[in-house]
């Protein structure tokens, strides 16, 4: 039974197997059939679609072809067109051509024609001149017969009397142009001047060339000469200033002429009277401090004057002179004032004129920069500042106008004459120079003498404390034209031969007087 039981088992296993086997078999079969006929659709509508595209992309060609066909029928038009254009423009060009060669060979004719006649004119010209060369011959012997004059002397006539008319003429012309020329700056250089002088304000002390000490009694005299004058030359040789000592009440003088040793002479001997011990060792150990405070002293009072009129960069040697221009005098003005003067003078004018204002401000600042060490060395102030200033590195600008402002040398800018005027409104004005009552009448002397040496001058004056002359001349021998070149002739012979602050006016005077009595 077991067993029979295990082969019906058996049996409906592998009948089982049977029937899922066929069973699968028919679902495969079924899918297999499902998605051949799937394919065949997608095969189907893809065969449709193709054939829809390539009509399209038939028709799309088809536009492009007939679009490209017409964009290149409308190019070959223009092409056509401007071909055609040109074509009548190189025959117009050509036709103009054969035109202008016709003109050219008409000129071409004429031209010969019009040669051959000039030529026979020439040949009439050449015998004209050949007889008029003649008859002018004949015609000056018998004007030399005549006249009782050669050519030459009569040439020599024409030219004097051609030189005494240009010279009228010049002098008439010279005064048209200064005319014409005075009306149309004066306006502008005194607006420019005025304005710089209004705004420009500064100190001036007259300086002294000796300095004067005061003691508490004249007691204090014979301590200061000391026994045997033992005290007094050993000041005198620590300072290298004279002391002097005479009558004057409770006062000593010190005389000598280099300004900073006189000041520090004057301090040292201040600080001697004011501590009594007045000894050669203390003299001399003062002496030698108050020269150091001093050194300290000019180079603050250097750097002080760049600081206030806002100048950098400057050398150290030039800080340092700047400062001794405060102890140094010139015709009683103070020089470091007048120097700051000329620098807002000139930083001002330059402004006006659209320059270079800090230029022009450092050149009028430094361009009596020589007198700080002239007593030193030899050459004029001007020459020995330009070649300090150049030694420092400074702008040619500067070291031209420091060694030109008072005319040596011929300017390379417009600096230069700024700084010449600056330097002459700053010495020209009323109180700010002194001079000595001896050199001042000399001087005026000297003016009229030079007015007075000129032909048909009757009379000069110098009036105006010297800064004009008037001259008188006589209307028989001078014209008005002549005493136009006869003024400027004075005033060029008075720059040459005379020193003046400023400037000097130069007027001539020329008058008729017709005088009737009535009886």
């Amino acid at each position: 039974m077991t067993i029979i039981y295990v082969v019906a088992a058996g049996g409906a296993i592998v009948l089982a197997f049977v029937v899922g086997w066929i069973a699968q078999d028919r679902a495969a079969s079924g899918k297999l059939n499902s998605a051949r006929d799937a394919a065949a659709k997608l095969v189907e509508a893809a065969a449709r679609e193709a054939e829809s595209l390539k009509k399209a992309a038939l028709l799309e060609a088809k536009d492009e072809w007939f679009k490209a066909k017409e964009i290149f029928e409308r190019d070959a038009e223009a092409k056509r067109e401007v071909i055609a254009k040109s074509e009548r423009k190189m025959l117009d060009r050509e036709s103009n051509l054969n035109r202008k060669v016709d003109l050219l060979d008409k000129k071409e004719a004429e031209q010969k024609k019009r040669e051959h006649d000039l030529s026979g004119r020439e040949q009439a010209v050449k015998q004209s001149e050949m007889k008029l060369e003649g008859i002018i011959k004949e015609e000056n012997q018998r004007l030399e017969r005549i006249a009782g004059m050669s050519q030459q002397e009569a040439r020599d006539m024409l030219v004097r009397n051609l030189e005494q008319e240009a010279r009228l003429e010049a002098g008439r012309i010279a005064r048209e142009i200064r005319e014409t020329a005075r009306l149309n700056a004066d306006r502008e250089a005194k607006k420019v001047i005025v304005t710089a002088i209004q705004r420009c304000a500064a100190d001036h002390a007259a300086e002294t060339t000796v300095s004067v000490v005061t003691l508490p009694s004249d007691e204090m005299k014979g301590r200061i000469i000391g026994r045997e004058g033992r005290n007094i030359r050993a000041f005198e040789m620590a300072t290298g200033i004279d002391v002097i000592i005479d009558d004057t009440p409770e006062a000593v003088i010190l005389s000598g002429f280099d300004p900073v040793r006189r000041e520090i002479a004057r301090i040292s001997l201040e600080r001697l009277v004011q501590d009594g011990r007045i000894h050669p060792g203390r003299i001399e150990e003062l002496v030698v401090k108050v020269q150091k405070e001093m050194e300290d002293t000019v180079r603050e009072i250097g750097e002080q004057t760049i600081l206030e009129l806002g100048m950098v960069g400057m050398h150290p040697d030039l800080v340092r002179l700047l400062g001794k221009l405060k102890y140094r005098t010139s015709y009683g003005q103070n020089v470091l004032n007048h120097s700051k003067e000329v620098a807002h003078l000139t930083g001002i004018m330059a402004a006006e004129l659209h320059l270079d204002q800090a230029l022009a401000k450092r050149a009028g600042l430094l361009h009596d920069i020589g007198k700080a060490i002239s007593h030193e060395t030899d050459g004029t102030h001007p020459q020995i500042g330009g070649d300090l200033a150049e030694k420092c590195q400074e702008h040619p600008f500067v070291v031209n106008a420091i060694r030109g402002h008072h005319g040596d040398i011929e300017p390379i800018s417009l600096i230069t004459p700024l700084v010449s005027s600056a330097d002459a409104i700053s010495g020209a004005r009323p109180g700010a120079r002194g001079e000595s009552l001896h050199s001042y009448i000399k001087r005026l002397r000297r003016l009229e003498e030079i007015a007075d040496s000129f032909k048909g001058v009757e009379k000069s004056y110098a009036i105006q404390a010297g800064r004009e002359i008037r001259i008188m001349v006589e209307n028989k021998s001078i014209s008005d034209e002549e005493s136009a070149i006869l003024a400027t002739e004075v005033a060029r012979k008075v720059e040459k031969e005379l020193e003046y602050p400023g400037q000097i006016k130069v007027v001539v005077i020329r008058e008729t007087r017709t005088v009737e009595y009535a009886k």
